[in-house]
């Protein structure tokens, strides 16, 4: 395994400088949102476009991979990512910041999809796990290094701006430096949401909930930190708490889910989300009489992070859980398939997701984002006690549950080890 990893530490690298940059740039741009006093719904639109953009590039790249080769997209893409970010901060308005971000998600799904096609082609049914693990580590590791970067610099200034800039520009060294030829891309079909919903509705209702789910917590929650008046550095803990809490919590939520029936893993972990958020709002902080709710208690603070981190920890493992369900009721050889369909669904409620937020959030002012996050939860964990009364439980044994970053395209979850190499048989 350990050779495989150092075959592929461009990959690893390149990937990883670009979710750091990622990871500040997506915080950064929302914070700066409630100082330049963009409205709620202003914010929650320009975010959405990043995720209408992946959704675009999902598409198309594939297309223009097989065309002009893995290396070429990749350089060309984090070139487009690193001129985002300079258009942020030379413009700073709320159109240019939508077009800022459609282009970032093109550009972002662009690089996953050559990374993890890439891995895939190296990978072999005694590693693919392993490089899968290793490959959600440098995510989310990027992910939680790059909202520590918030201190190096005031949202104010340019300067978090253009060290966006550089870290993207700096990933293409180790792609463009390694030496292994690029593979040759494979195209994978997807199953239709139709079809999806058919053979798993609680899989299909639950993706989408956690598209809007994801989409709305990771584009807002800066914003909510900022008008809750934390400071820059209580933000970044905030944020990096969030990040490595959610990837911790994949391990024991797959756990349980393996063992017990996935739909209570589902409703119990979707509900316990519920309870967190509200216990979020009753230890946040009052803005506007700067007090918190839970006043007679000490180190009020403290008790909103905890209970954030508590939350992002059964919020974030939601996809993998959803696609560990789904994969219950299909044959093995169209995990893939069903995979990208799942993909697709929760990509349609990602870009729903902070749109939706903000107009809780203009209505009900900062109590609407853990509120809107409830109802959705709640949706979930309903639905959930509906088909367990309707449907018997499936077991399948060639399903197991595989923590994997909720970014993962068909290519990526090709590297799931209960996928047949190649769509073949083990």
């Amino acid at each position: 395994m350990q050779k495989e990893v150092k075959k592929s530490w461009a990959l690893f690298m390149g990937i990883g400088i670009i979710m750091i940059a990622h990871g500040l740039q997506i915080q950064v741009m929302g914070i700066r949102s409630v100082i330049e006093e963009f409205s709620f719904v202003t914010t929650g639109i320009f975010m959405s476009s990043y995720f209408v953009g992946y959704f675009v590039g999902s598409k198309t790249t594939p297309r223009l991979v097989s065309k002009v080769g893995h290396i070429r997209v990749f350089a060309a893409f984090a070139s487009l990512a690193s001129l985002s970010a300079l258009i942020a901060v030379v413009y700073i308005n709320p159109l240019m910041w939508t077009i800022s971000r459609f282009i970032t998600g093109i550009s972002l799904v662009s690089c996953y999809i050559v990374c993890e096609s890439w891995l895939n082609d190296r990978a072999s049914n005694k590693n693919r796990g392993q490089l899968l693990s290793t490959y959600m580590i440098v995510l989310y590791a990027g992910l939680a290094i790059g909202m520590l970067l918030l201190n190096v610099s005031s949202p104010t200034n340019y300067e978090s701006f253009i060290l966006v800039s550089i870290l993207l520009s700096l990933a293409l060294v180790p792609i463009l430096l390694t030496k292994r030829s690029a593979p040759k891309f494979k195209k994978i079909g997807t199953i239709s949401v139709k079809e999806l919903y058919k053979i798993s509705p609680l899989g299909s209702v639950s993706a989408f909930c956690t598209g809007i789910i994801h989409g709305a917590f990771f584009s807002l929650i800066a914003v909510y930190a900022t008008k809750a008046n934390l400071s820059l550095f209580e933000t970044s803990i905030l944020l990096f708490t969030s990040t490595i809490s959610g990837v911790l919590g994949q391990w024991p939520i797959g756990y349980c889910s393996d063992k017990y029936d996935r739909r209570t893993v589902i409703v119990l972990t979707t509900f316990g989300a519920a309870i967190l958020s509200f216990c979020s709002i009753l230890s946040a902080n009052d803005p506007i009489e700067n007090i918190y709710w839970l006043k007679e208690f000490h180190f009020k603070k403290l008790f909103f992070f905890i209970f954030v981190g508590l939350y992002s920890s059964l919020c974030l493992p939601l996809f993998s859980l959803n696609l560990a369900h789904t994969n219950d009721y299909v044959p093995k050889e169209k995990f893939v398939a069903a995979g990208g369909g799942l993909q697709l669904v929760f990509g349609f409620g990602a870009i729903s997701g902070p749109i939706l937020c903000s107009f809780f959030m203009q209505i009900f002012e900062l109590n609407g984002f853990f509120i809107f996050l409830i109802i959705v939860h709640l949706i979930i964990g309903v639905f959930g006690l509906y088909r367990m009364n309707v449907r018997e439980t499936a077991t399948n044994p060639d399903s197991t549950f595989t923590p994997v970053p909720a970014t993962i395209t068909p290519a990526g979850l090709e590297l799931d080890p209960d996928t047949p190499e190649n769509l073949g048989t083990k």
